[in-house]
């Protein structure tokens, strides 16, 4: 059965729908640019340091470090970025969902009215017909 805020709330479904598949995204993301930030972490571990030698071996390496470094903080800047990402996608599923069950309701309270309605014109038509069949049985009777 349907009522006017049947498509409404199949507009709201999809739109909840939609922002379930962006938070699993943005998750995927965070996912993956921790990762990433983890991986440079150990990188930046595995960069052998130089005690001894030509300073352009010295230079080198500070060269190298300071890249690693550089690669660190974007990945951090990343995993920050991922994190309001998230945040954000939670926000918009959660007023989704409120939305989405808001016109869930009004639909349902809307069938019930309806229901309720159609019961009472049932009522209304089976006293209507019952009396027909009591009439015609009295006019039967006095004949």
């Amino acid at each position: 059965m349907k009522s006017r805020f049947t498509s409404l709330v199949t507009v709201k479904k999809n739109s909840m729908q939609k922002s379930e598949r962006l938070l699993q995204n943005a998750n995927k993301n965070l996912q993956n640019a921790k990762a990433s930030f983890n991986e440079s972490l150990a990188e930046l571990q595995n960069i052998p340091s130089v005690s001894s030698g030509m300073i352009s071996e010295f230079l080198a390496n500070r060269s190298l470090l300071d890249s690693q470094r550089a690669i660190i903080e974007h990945n951090k800047e990343w995993c920050q970025y991922t994190e309001k990402e998230v945040l954000k996608a939670k926000q918009q599923l959660k007023y989704d969902m409120i939305e989405y069950e808001k016109f869930k309701y009004l639909e349902l309270q809307e069938l019930e009215k309806i229901l309720k309605l159609k019961k009472i014109q049932e009522a209304k038509d089976l006293d209507e017909v019952a009396l027909m069949t009591h009439m015609k049985k009295n006019k039967k009777e006095k004949q």
